[in-house]
């Protein structure tokens, strides 16, 4: 029986899905001929932004106008275009939350898996799982930089919530999943006594490395190749961050991950985890129902889960006083103790 309601029903916002895949492609376009890195020096005419670029003022136009619909940009009365707060904090290349790499990301990586949705529903598996070690190298290799800025915040927040600066003695952290190392990174900017062992597949963690390298941090990291299944945790570590990992493993290598890590944990560690969080009744929030379907196009097993679903994989493994962090980001970081 369908719902009924006394307001009109209209196809409007149908037709506004039916454009869903504009508005990333349209932000990659301008990051790609730096009309947002031009726009910082400030408002200009397109023909001053076509001449700095080289683009096309026709093609400029069009994306230019697109942006100032979208609030990316705006635009006065003399047809001068400049940069909202929005656009000026986070599409700038020079800023330190620039998203333009998770823009990439989406528009290059992305979007081309997406449109193979209809065969994938179908048979339940996607045409390569990215966490297969081969595939997931190649995959990994090209974004997690580009989603560095994504992450670092929440790292920074957990970072001042676990009083690292004020530390005296060695602090163990163990990066499951380092990928760019944001989360061991910030850890060991908090504080001099951090120290990381950072854990991925070896072609991702040459990226590890690299970065640490350019913070100034690499003398206090250890890098350890493998799966994470496989690889060497070590013992004794005081914190496990697992950083947007859980998603791409699926439930089963999901527990088994976390009993590995209460392994490694000494007595009183804490264990961090950040997830793109759904509803216990999964009803919301829709970006994370989103990300659920991309790890359905993606990988073989992931999916998005609740703070209730992972509390209870962490009870098992017997993990206590499980909790949530505020922080920026797409969800609240998930932490629990070892008793």
């Amino acid at each position: 029986m369908s719902a009924t309601s006394s307001a009109p029903v209209t196809p409007e916002r149908i037709f506004q899905l039916a454009w869903g895949y504009a508005p990333p492609l349209i932000l990659e376009a301008a990051i790609k001929h730096r009309v947002f890195d031009t726009l910082d020096a400030g408002p200009m005419p397109i023909s001053m932004v076509s001449e700095i670029t080289g683009a096309s003022p026709r093609g400029l136009a069009a994306i230019m106008d697109a942006l100032v619909g979208l609030n990316f940009l705006a635009k006065d009365e003399s047809g001068k275009y400049s940069l909202t707060p929005e656009s000026a904090a986070f599409l700038v290349s020079t800023m330190p939350g620039f998203q333009g790499g998770l823009i990439r990301h989406t528009s290059e990586h992305l979007l081309p898996k997406w449109l193979h949705l209809n065969q994938i529903v179908a048979t339940g598996k996607p045409d390569a799982a990215v966490n297969q070690k081969q595939v997931g190298i190649e995959f990994f290799e090209k974004f997690v930089n580009d989603i560095f800025p994504m992450s670092y915040p929440a790292a920074s927040v957990l970072a001042d919530h676990l009083q690292l600066a004020s530390r005296a003695d060695r602090y163990n952290v163990l990066d499951l999943g380092a990928g760019s190392g944001v989360w061991g990174i910030a850890q060991a900017q908090a504080g001099p006594m951090v120290n990381v062992t950072a854990v991925d597949w070896p072609g991702v963690l040459s990226i590890t490395r690299d970065n640490a390298i350019r913070f100034g941090l690499v003398e206090r990291f250890t890098f350890v190749e493998g799966d994470l299944l496989e690889a060497d945790f070590g013992a004794g570590h005081n914190l496990v961050t697992i950083g947007h990992i859980l998603h791409s493993e699926g439930v089963e290598r999901s527990k088994a991950l976390l009993n590995k890590s209460f392994a490694a944990l000494a007595s009183g560690g804490t264990i961090s985890i950040a997830e793109f969080l759904v509803n216990a009744d999964r009803s919301g929030p829709v970006g994370s129902l989103f990300f659920a379907v991309n790890m359905l196009v993606n990988t073989d097993t992931g999916g998005t889960y609740s703070f209730e679903e992972i509390g209870e994989w962490l009870g098992e493994a017997g993990f206590v006083n499980v909790r949530q962090l505020d922080s920026p980001g797409p969800s609240p970081l998930i932490l629990a103790s070892k008793p």
